[in-house]
């Protein structure tokens, strides 16, 4: 795991392990009312969503996202309607996707998708919250936090770390991606974002050990 410019010692790799297992929650995969794909730089969350319906655990699929610093040149469209695109290359009829375009934070996806969703009279009791695989405890509390009501069960693709860093090809940028979500996690309960989650010793000794080596790039400043 490295990138072209970077090596990531044995030691780094098992502490950025310990961060991926920690961000995927596992919930157990039933169907829902509503599967809501939370825009990214990550594909995969499409291909994911469209996997959900074609699984039948669902029969309606919102895709909420604008664009973002990092996505804007990959899905110049933004996040929502390349996903949309997408899910419909992969099967899933038009009828079957809403599209919310404006959100910009994991915040204002879930409050912006639940109120496109009340505006088409629909009101989801359960929700499959499809995200990044290093975004499951992120999504999970911040919907918990912004919309209280819905059932969430968390799900994305299911890919080791090792893998999800040859996708994206900079071993360094996963790291720093993985850093900063376990930042957020940690200070956004505070700042009244989402719901407070436990982080284990381990979990937090190493991302202090990974902030300390310069895995920074994605971090609040």
């Amino acid at each position: 795991m490295a990138s072209s410019t970077e090596t990531i010692t044995d030691a780094q790799r098992k502490q950025a392990r310990l961060i991926w297992d920690y961000h995927q929650i596992g919930h157990q995969l039933r169907p829902a009312d509503v599967a809501i794909g939370l825009g990214s730089h990550d594909l995969g969350v499409a291909t994911t969503a469209a996997d959900l319906y074609h699984q039948g655990l669902t029969k309606l699929l919102v895709f909420t996202g604008g664009n973002s610093p990092t996505t804007a040149q990959r899905f110049p469209r933004g996040e929502a309607v390349h996903y949309r695109e997408h899910a419909l290359s992969l099967g899933v009829p038009d009828h079957a996707v809403l599209v919310e375009p404006n959100a910009t934070n994991t915040g204002e996806n879930v409050a912006f998708s639940r109120a496109l969703l009340d505006q088409a009279g629909i009101h989801p009791a359960t929700v499959l919250l499809v995200t990044k695989p290093y975004m499951e405890r992120r999504a999970y509390a911040t919907v918990r936090k912004v919309w209280p009501e819905v059932e969430a069960v968390c799900a994305s693709e299911s890919l080791a770390l090792e893998d999800y860093v040859e996708a994206i090809g900079d071993g360094k940028l996963v790291v720093d991606m993985l850093v900063g979500d376990l930042q957020r996690v940690i200070e956004y309960p505070g700042a009244g974002f989402a719901i407070e989650q436990d982080v284990p010793d381990d979990v937090y000794s190493a991302y202090e050990a990974l902030v300390d080596a310069g895995f920074t790039s994605r971090l609040m400043t």
